[in-house]
């Protein structure tokens, strides 16, 4: 496993981990922090530090050095798989210079910083017929002002390779609401140093049944070994950021496109995609990991078979088996679950039974796509369950036979939120502490002109949605 980023509470590793580790495969991370609560895991035989002094994305030969250490104290051949973008991108331009250490999917052309490239992705979605966000790729200060203002404000604006941004840099993410034509401006002028391209994107509003992905696991030519799609129910930050609840839930416009992007990229490996459903039902494609998403385990069939699995046995020369099951399965991040519920709303509910559908060889459903802009029937009254599906919860950190991890986990957490509390404390006068901690609790994230009940008033304009709220900031232990 190799994971570049920073963040040492990144699940999916740990999730990976774990998924090779109980079918008796040697585990060994590449990763950076330290491994985090992920290397406390019984599964995992080996933490190797990543590249010293980090990595530069444009300069991936200190990370060759550092797998042909890894490889040489390994002994053996190994499966390589890129858990975050910068791995990804980074281990598709040395590749070939790792086949005869690594197994690698083989994804030639710069594959994967094309597709991870958010101005290249527009491009791909236009050409292939994909729904995608309205999307303008300004040239000046001035054609980022009018842009802005004809997409409607607010807007979205998004870095083109956000893994060139720089550390620590003060006001760049790479993702930003932007209110105003004057805040799309002062972003235009500070591309050289976020060091790509800034695109802005028509708003497309979150609420239930608003945030879809879609994960896959490929063989060569885009052949889907495992597919399947789900729903976020709860997110951190809250309608903005990752899963922290996910259910699967075989939608077919969501699948086909999966599908057919896959098979039209000849995309061997595995891929984490995030669609957004806009005002009239349409699934618009916002995002392209080519690498598995943190909640990846989500989409385990009854057998425990994975994507991260699927890809281990096909570069291995094994046979995939044919999934079984699986469609209704939940997925839990316990540490952003509870932020996100503290910050934002409730736990969803479970959805009422309805007869599943018939199911293709990938677990994807076989039922026909809607209309385009036809309504679409909501899919939490028509989400596929078997009764013995019921309750099948995945936890990203709690597991019975790996402890560990979760503990580690717990501490940290705790540990931090109890010395910010304390520093937040500080210097505050005693009839002050009250209202201290009651703002530590955001509101509920709604539209401008929505009720408590969720009702919207009957000033808000049909055709133009309000945007909820800006959410809270993540904590940086839970940074994403």
């Amino acid at each position: 496993m190799l994971r570049l980023d920073r963040n040492p509470f990144h699940h999916g590793t740990l999730g990976a981990v774990r998924s090779l580790g109980r079918k008796g495969v040697e585990v060994h991370a590449v990763v950076e922090a330290g491994g985090g609560p992920m290397g406390r895991s019984r599964y995992l035989r080996a933490v190797h530090p990543g590249p010293e002094g980090g990595l530069d994305p444009e300069a991936p030969e200190a990370l060759l050095e550092c797998l042909t250490g890894v490889s040489e104290r390994i002994g053996r051949p190994a499966v390589l798989i890129a858990m975050d973008d910068l791995s990804a991108i980074a281990v598709s331009r040395v590749a070939p210079m790792l086949r005869e250490r690594f197994r690698i999917p083989h994804q030639p052309d710069n594959l994967p910083a094309r597709v991870a490239d958010k101005a290249e992705l527009s491009r791909l979605c236009a050409r292939w017929d994909v729904p995608h966000p309205e999307t303008v790729i300004p040239a000046s200060g001035a054609e980022a002002a009018e842009a802005a203002w004809r997409l409607g404000l607010p807007v979205i604006a998004k870095w083109s390779r956000p893994w060139l941004l720089p550390a620590g840099a003060d006001g760049l993410r790479s993702t930003m609401l932007v209110h105003t034509t004057a805040e799309a401006r002062r972003l235009y002028e500070r591309s050289a140093e976020a060091g790509s391209r800034l695109l802005l994107q028509r708003f497309l509003p979150a609420g239930p049944d608003t945030d879809w992905f879609f994960h896959g696991a490929f063989a060569r030519g885009g052949r889907p070994l495992l597919a399947g799609s789900g729903r976020k129910e709860l997110s951190w930050p809250v309608r903005t950021g990752l899963t922290a609840v996910g259910r699967w839930l075989p939608d077919p416009a969501v699948e086909e496109a999966g599908l057919r992007l896959a098979e039209r990229l000849g995309y061997q490996g595995i891929l984490d995609l995030d669609f957004r459903r806009d005002e009239l039902g349409c699934f618009r494609l916002v995002d392209f990991n080519p690498r598995p998403g943190a909640q990846f385990r989500l989409f385990a069939d009854s057998a425990g078979l994975d994507v991260v699995q699927a890809m281990y046995l096909d570069l291995t020369g094994q046979q995939v088996p044919r999934p079984s099951g699986g469609p209704g399965r939940v997925f839990v991040a316990e540490n952003y679950a509870v932020l996100a519920t503290v910050r934002g709303g409730s736990l969803p509910r479970r959805p009422a039974a309805v007869p599943a559908g018939p199911a293709g060889p990938t677990g994807a459903s076989a039922s026909a796509a809607p209309a385009p802009g036809a309504e679409r029937e909501p899919a939490r009254e028509r989400a596929p369950k078997r009764s013995g599906e019921r309750g099948r919860v995945e936890t990203a950190w709690f597991a019975a036979d790996d402890l560990l991890p979760f503990l580690a986990m717990l501490g940290a957490l705790l540990g931090r939120g109890a010395g910010k509390g304390v520093r937040a404390l500080r210097g505050v006068p005693e009839q002050g502490r009250r209202t201290a901690l009651a703002v530590v609790r955001a509101p509920r994230q709604r539209g401008r002109n929505q009720s408590s009940d969720g009702s919207t008033g009957s000033t808000a304009p049909a055709s133009r949605p309000v945007p909820p709220e800006a959410s809270a900031e993540p904590d940086e232990l839970v940074t994403r």
